[in-house]
């Protein structure tokens, strides 16, 4: 049965019907954006209001096309999963797991210590970026409640497989705070993707000045990043044009959001010095586990091999970032005349300090299923129009025991 209003077909309709049927069009409009989730009405070519395409439609679109774009490339979680597994499996046929035990052995409390305070530190900036970044697009964190996020997210991320779960739990649970999922999403995106080239630029400057087994080859990334460049100034000219179609459309709208967050001029700064002092921490994490592990190679030999560790974490196919990132520093250790066995201990290392430093994001988990079983608050769900609320908001369930409720927080970030 159609939704669209009834209104007069006579030929001559009076001034009453033509104000009555303009009214029922307007609700009409109404309710259809509010149900569609858009922000926006104009007219259409008979002049009736009726929902417009807004920008977060655009974005929507790209992120649903990059979402199948990334499930084509990287295959299946589970093909993924299988490949990080087949990676440790190599290493652990081929260097056995003997010298990696007795590395983690040799982990003691001031380690720790050193780790978990690193840890914090790293906590706060990520925090402190994503608190900037997504003020700049209109989905404001303060910054305490960033960290308890970013804190959960670090442990859900290390704890579960896949590597990036407690990321898209963070953006999906802030966004159903603000009721909108897209944007907390995205802000999660920008705020990660500024780490991302923060820690890509470090890592260039790393590797070209210290010795390592890639200096001999930076004459040619950077020979392609100065070709990329130009290429992305041409990009973003382009999509400040009047140029029209479906992707200039798509790409304009990213790159406006982009600039009102992590780009824009009292932000960017503030975002690159936490991006960095973030990256730092990452490194100096490193070279506690090179040392705790047995290295003695002096430190301007461990700084870009610890860079290229963390960029071969990025790879899409570890288990709650085990795998790649034993591989890349097996090969990086090696090449650099370390030995394989080191490597692989340094990043098995790695990885229980890292385990060590996240748990306090276990009890930021424990401690909102708590609240929520005191109050019946904090599970996220937006807020619904008042004038919709009673037909559309479902029915409060009954408050879960305490474990109950810790397991709806992981339930729902892996729904997510």
């Amino acid at each position: 049965m159609s939704l669209a209003p009834r209104v007069s077909r006579s030929r001559h309709p009076g001034i009453l019907d033509a104000d009555r049927s303009g009214a029922v069009n307007r609700r009409h409009a109404a309710y259809v954006g509010v149900c569609a989730g858009l922000d926006q009405t104009g007219p259409d070519q008979r002049g009736r209001a009726v929902p417009t395409k807004t920008r977060g439609d655009h974005l929507s679109r790209a992120a649903g096309h990059l979402t199948r774009v990334v499930r084509r490339v990287g295959g299946s979680p589970v093909v993924r999963h299988l490949g990080g597994a087949a990676v440790l499996g190599v290493l652990v046929w081929r260097l056995g797991v003997g010298p990696s035990a007795r590395a983690v052995g040799a982990i003691d409390a001031r380690a720790l210590l050193v780790a978990v305070a690193l840890a914090a530190l790293t906590t706060v900036c990520c925090a402190w970026r994503w608190s900037l970044v997504a003020r700049g697009i209109g989905v404001a964190v303060p910054l305490r409640g960033a960290v308890a996020a970013c804190y959960r997210s670090t442990f859900l991320n290390t704890a579960t497989p896949g590597g990036v779960l407690g990321d898209v739990h963070r953006g999906v649970r802030h966004g159903r705070q603000h009721g909108d999922t897209g944007r907390g999403v995205r802000s999660v995106v920008w705020e990660r993707t500024a780490g991302q080239v923060v820690q890509a630029v470090m890592a260039l400057a790393a590797l070209t000045v210290l010795p390592s087994p890639l200096r001999h080859h930076m004459g040619w990334v950077w020979c392609a990043v100065a070709a990329g460049v130009p290429g992305l100034l041409l990009v973003w000219h382009r999509t400040g044009s009047t140029s029209t179609g479906r992707a200039a459309s798509i790409a304009r709208a990213m790159f406006v959001e982009l600039r009102e967050g992590a780009l824009a001029r009292r932000t960017w700064p503030l975002v690159a010095v936490a991006s960095a002092l973030a990256v730092t921490g990452h490194v100096l994490t490193f070279l506690v586990a090179a040392r705790t592990a047995g290295a003695t190679a002096p430190l301007g030999r461990l700084v870009p091999l610890a860079f290229v560790v963390l960029i071969g974490m990025g790879v899409p196919m570890n288990i709650a970032g085990w795998g790649p990132r034993e591989g890349v520093a097996a090969w990086a250790f090696g090449a650099a005349g370390l030995g394989a066995q080191a490597g692989l201990s340094t990043a098995v290392v790695y990885g229980v300090l890292v385990l060590v430093a996240s748990l306090p994001g276990a009890g930021v988990v424990i401690l909102t299923s708590l609240r929520r079983d005191r109050t019946g608050v904090g599970t996220g769900t937006p807020t619904l129009t008042p004038t919709l609320a009673p037909t559309l908001a479902p029915a409060r369930p009954s408050a879960p025991g305490r474990v109950g409720t810790a397991a709806l927080d992981l339930g729902e970030a892996a729904r997510a």
